[in-house]
């Protein structure tokens, strides 16, 4: 009983739903406001295992603090206690929500215009009307135009803003409350000259191979599919911080077209130079001279899927090939694994399934990703 008058002088409107006190439901009061709550214990009344129900609207402020409520829940030893630390939680979540939602101070603006006048406006490529979104554009020494999105929030400069960028790696910023834009912009610039090689190489491969995907390369993109024949091509997936390096190499194709090629990077592996470019060092360890733009057409070389007759198919491009040099015929992985899967002749053991090519007959089989099962 002495539980029951502590939690009635902490929560006057959370009251017992039934006989055992298993059930309340009521209200939370926290800075003038009732948010309905709904607790369940268990029947043996540990904290840790009972269920709360929560309003929309208590919901909405709980947003990212489930974790902390769980964790209270875990460490309380009795409901009294739990809603001592409930209401804690609200408190901070609400003031929280209040800081976020507040107007930006007039020593902020100021502040700020004074900080895009030192930096240049020419250098904004984009400011919003209420001046917490900035875009920046700036160039490395090769003449790619870059752009960086800056976020600000209330606290500026006293707290970081929130940066983002189309980089292939992680761009964190040194920040301290004396920090400028300025500051910024040149962390920023710095962080293009450190790219630079790694753009060099991409572009490289972008303007003299036929990049099947992907089809519109960004910034961050470090992964090229680059044709080399008739429904053979090679996966390349180049570290950024050290781009003239042997990538990882992954071969699409026939065995038959594709195991000589293996066989050749493997025995011209030693002789990888990381002073000549990526493209360079690849003709040379394959042996081999890449399709290029300047003479062929896309269409010159890539086959619709034999089952589906489309090219793309939710962004994929045909990456499963018949092994049987006298077919050849490319198929969508998702359409050959479906095909195989309502041939009764077929069998699959886990996510590969076995059977035969739906144009010569011949075995084939196609391994489909568990989560696309």
């Amino acid at each position: 009983m002495a539980g029951s008058g502590a939690l009635l002088r902490q929560c006057p409107l959370l009251l017992p739903q039934n006989r055992e006190r298993s059930v309340y439901e009521g209200f939370v009061t926290v800075q003038d406001r009732d948010f309905h709550i709904r607790i369940l214990l268990p029947s043996d009344f540990q904290l840790k295992n009972a269920r709360i129900h929560c309003s929309w609207r208590l919901k909405k402020v709980l947003h990212g603090y489930h974790q902390i409520v769980k964790q209270r829940l875990q460490h309380c030893s009795d409901l009294v206690s739990f809603m001592v630390e409930l209401k804690t939680i609200l408190e901070a979540a609400l003031k929280n929500a209040q800081e976020l939602h507040a107007p930006p101070p007039p020593e902020y603006y100021s502040y700020l215009v004074r900080d895009i006048e030192t930096l240049g406006w020419n250098k904004v490529m984009y400011v919003d009307t209420g001046l917490n979104t900035i875009k920046l554009k700036g160039e490395d020494s090769c003449g790619r135009q870059h752009l960086i999105t800056v976020k600000l929030n209330a606290k500026y400069p006293a707290e970081p803003p929130d940066c983002c960028v189309d980089f292939p790696v992680e761009f964190a910023i040194s920040w301290i409350p004396q920090s400028s834009l300025v500051d910024i912009y040149n962390q920023f610039l710095a962080a293009l000259e450190s790219l630079k090689e790694f753009w060099n190489a991409m572009d490289e491969i972008d303007e003299k191979t036929w990049v099947l995907e992907p089809e519109n390369p960004t910034r961050s993109a470090t992964m090229r599919r680059i044709a080399i024949g008739n429904n053979v091509s090679i996966n390349l997936e180049v570290d950024p911080r050290h781009p003239t390096m042997l990538p990882e190499c992954y071969f699409l194709g026939a065995d038959h077209v594709v195991n000589p090629l293996r066989t050749k990077l493997n025995n011209n592996m030693h002789l990888w130079d990381p002073d000549i470019t990526l493209l360079q060092n690849l003709k040379e360890v394959l042996e081999t001279d890449f399709l290029s733009r300047a003479v062929l057409e896309k269409t010159d070389f890539t086959m619709d899927c034999g089952i589906c007759y489309a090219y793309r198919l939710d962004g994929a491009i045909p990456d499963q090939v018949c092994g049987d040099s006298r077919c050849g015929q490319p198929f969508h992985q998702a359409c050959l694994f479906e095909w195989l899967q309502g041939l009764p002749s077929s069998r699959q053991s886990f996510n590969v399934i076995f059977g035969e090519c739906p144009y010569c007959n011949k075995p084939i089989s196609v391994k489909m990703s568990m989560k696309k099962l």
